[in-house]
């Protein structure tokens, strides 16, 4: 005997379940995908930040060694006036104490860059920094605009948003599939072919058979099953929007603090520089009058000590406004934009 035959089945999805499956697929994918991008982000953040504290430590060690310099000056000069009987051992003593301190910052320092450095080949997915990579330099970071107000465009920029919106929508999906659990299940099954008892007569008009075959599942016996798998996958939406939600806030939150820390750090500076002004002025000063024999040098060199303490304190202000700056980027999405399979309808607060 032959038997030939061609079968299918279709599913009849009168309720939305198979909808449903898929809108949860997706969900789960774009979130996946969100959330891959806003891993990028952060990655790329730290290694920003990472750099600027490697600038930040190099000019410091710049100042700590100018810093060395002065301290050595000012013991010697110290110690031929103890010579001349112009001065005592005690200010020997301290000047060798300041030079101690001022060398043990250095050696403080040169671990940190090397830790720095360390620091970034490790965000870059490197056991090393490549060799000949040029040192960085605070002056050669362009500051960033910042807008006078912040509307919120950028919400739908941030990836991890997305990615939570994505999550509503998945469990949105799940429910639907719950709910379409409650409605008949309707399948059609047909085959058609041919059946002979010679294969010569397989192909012959008389050797065709078909058939139609509907499969109705009715949920009769399952309802309170389905009640509790509905409130479970109803309860997973609340979660997730009570997500959504607590990111869009925390978000928020998140850029209005780094702007006013832009802000704050802005101010900060313009007070330092007056500081640092002044001292420089007194600097001169100091100069002018050694110059002109009404000082010793080692006011000159006492003059330098304030200056050198507001350069250092300039070049922390320099990298704390550019860490502020690249804080407030990230906040708002670090330029990430969603691709159209990404794009969703976003609201700050759901429902």
């Amino acid at each position: 005997m032959g038997n030939l035959q061609v079968g299918g089945s279709w599913e009849l999805d009168f309720f939305g379940k198979n909808s449903g499956h898929l809108h949860a697929a997706l969900g789960q994918a774009r979130a996946a995908e969100a959330e891959r991008d806003a891993a990028r982000v952060l990655l790329a953040s730290n290694v920003v930040r990472a750099y600027l504290q490697w600038a930040r430590l190099l000019e410091q060690r710049q100042v700590a060694e100018r810093m060395l310099a002065q301290r050595q000056q000012m013991l010697s000069l110290v110690e031929q006036r103890v010579k001349a009987g112009l001065d005592n051992l005690l200010e020997v003593r301290l000047n060798e104490t300041g030079r101690a301190d001022t060398r043990t910052s250095i050696a403080a320092l040169n671990q940190q860059i090397d830790a720095s450095r360390n620091a970034l080949a490790a965000l870059m997915g490197q056991p090393r920094l490549p060799e000949g990579l040029a040192e960085p330099k605070l002056g050669r970071f362009k500051h960033m605009a910042i807008p006078q107000e912040l509307s919120a465009d950028w919400l739908g920029r941030r990836a991890d948003i997305v990615a939570a919106r994505w999550r509503v929508e998945s469990a949105r999906g799940d429910v639907q599939v719950a709910r379409a659990q409650f409605y008949p299940n309707i399948n059609l099954a047909g085959f058609v072919g041919f059946q002979s008892l010679g294969f010569d007569n397989m192909l012959k008009a008389g050797s065709m058979q078909w058939g139609v075959d509907p499969a109705i599942r009715l949920p009769i016996f399952e309802g309170g099953r389905l009640r509790a798998q509905l409130r479970s996958k109803s309860a997973d939406v609340d979660a997730a929007i009570e997500s959504y939600n607590a990111t869009v806030i925390d978000a928020m939150r998140e850029v209005a603090d780094q702007s006013q820390a832009v802000s704050a750090v802005s101010m900060q500076q313009r007070e330092q520089g007056a500081a640092l002004r002044a001292a420089e002025g007194a600097y001169d000063i100091a100069q002018q009058r050694y110059t002109a024999e009404l000082a010793t040098y080692l006011h000159v060199l006492s003059a330098e000590t304030a200056v050198l303490a507001q350069r250092r304190q300039q070049v922390d202000l320099a990298a704390k406004a550019l860490f502020a700056q690249v804080g407030l980027a990230q906040a708002m999405g670090g330029g990430w934009q969603p691709s159209p399979e990404q794009a969703v309808v976003h609201s700050t607060n759901l429902n």
